[in-house]
C-alpha cells in the first residue's frame, strides 16, 4: 500500500508499496484547488489568484479572482465568487454570461459542464465553448438532476451528488444530451477524471481513492482502492500519468505510479 506523508523538511514525502510515490511539487502558500489536463496545471489560492505552472514555477496568469478554475480540451475556464463564469482567451479572462455556476469543468470532449449554487447541472455544447472568444452570452443546457460537483473525460463524466452519492454518465459534446447513467459505489465529497480515463476520489473524511478495474469497455471501473495519506486530501486532479493533490494545511504533492 502506499504511504505518502508530508513533512516541510525533505523534498521526499515517501512512498510504499502500491506503487504510488508522492513528492512534494511545486509549493505557493494558500494553494487550494487545483487542476491538470492537456499537459497543464493551474491552481487556485485562498486570495482567489489563479496561477500557470511553467516548469516548476507558478506564474499568475490574471488579475480575476476565481474561486474555482479548470483546464481542458475546452481551453481554461473559471467561475468566481458571484458565480459568474470566465473562459481565459488571449491573456485573460474575460466574462460570459448567460449562466452562473461555482464550479465547471473543462475536461471532456471540448464541452463545458458545471453545477450552481442550487445544485442544477448545466453543460456548454462543445461548439459554443469553442467558438466564444468576447464578453457575451451564450445559451448553456440543462441537465435534470442536482449535482455538487462534476468531472469529465472523454470516456464520461463522474457527478457527486448533494447526499454524496457517486454516478457515471456520459455527455454528448456537440450535444449536450445524457446516456449510460450508472450508480456508482462509495460516497464522495469530489471526484475528478483524468484524461486517460483514470479516476480518483476524496470522500467526507478526506481520505483519497483511486478507481480500479476501468477499461474502454468499461470506464465506470468496478471498485474504489485506498490511497493512504498521513494528512487528508483538500483537492486533486490526474493528467499525463501525474496525480497533484493539495493537502489539507495547503501543500502540493506531485504522485506518480
Amino acid at each position: 500500500m502506499c504511504l505518502c506523508e508530508y513533512t516541510p523538511l525533505h523534498k521526499s514525502v515517501g512512498f510504499v508499496s502500491t506503487g504510488w510515490t508522492c513528492d512534494l511539487g511545486p509549493q505557493h502558500s494558500g494553494a487550494t484547488q487545483i487542476d491538470a489536463g492537456q499537459g497543464q496545471v493551474v491552481m487556485r489560492n485562498d486570495n482567489s489568484e489563479v496561477f500557470f505552472l511553467i516548469e516548476s514555477t507558478w506564474t499568475k496568469l490574471s488579475s480575476v479572482p476565481l474561486k474555482h478554475v479548470s483546464v481542458g480540451p475546452a481551453g481554461i475556464w473559471g467561475v468566481d465568487s458571484s458565480e459568474k463564469v470566465y473562459k481565459y482567451v488571449a491573456g485573460d479572462f474575460i466574462l460570459m454570461s448567460g449562466q452562473s455556476l461555482i464550479q465547471l469543468d473543462a475536461g471532456g470532449e471540448g464541452q463545458v459542464v458545471g453545477v450552481n449554487s442550487s445544485a442544477s447541472t448545466h453543460c456548454l455544447k462543445s461548439s459554443f465553448a469553442s467558438a466564444f472568444n468576447q464578453v457575451g452570452s451564450v445559451s448553456w443546457d440543462s441537465i435534470e438532476i442536482t449535482r455538487l460537483y462534476i468531472s469529465c473525460n472523454s470516456h464520461g463524466c463522474w457527478t457527486v451528488m448533494p447526499s454524496h452519492k457517486i454516478f457515471f454518465m456520459k455527455i454528448k459534446p456537440d450535444s449536450c444530451e445524457t446516456t449510460d447513467w450508472t450508480v456508482i459505489n462509495g460516497a464522495a465529497s469530489i471526484v475528478e477524471a483524468g484524461t486517460d480515463g483514470s479516476v480518483f476520489m476524496i470522500n467526507k473524511e478526506g481520505q483519497l481513492f483511486e478507481r480500479t478495474g476501468i477499461s474502454s469497455a468499461y470506464p465506470m471501473g468496478t471498485g474504489w482502492s485506498l490511497i493512504p495519506l498521513t494528512s487528508n486530501m483538500r483537492h486533486i486532479s490526474y493528467d499525463q500519468g501525474v496525480l497533484w493533490a493539495i493537502n489539507d494545511i495547503g501543500a502540493i504533492l506531485k504522485c506518480t505510479k
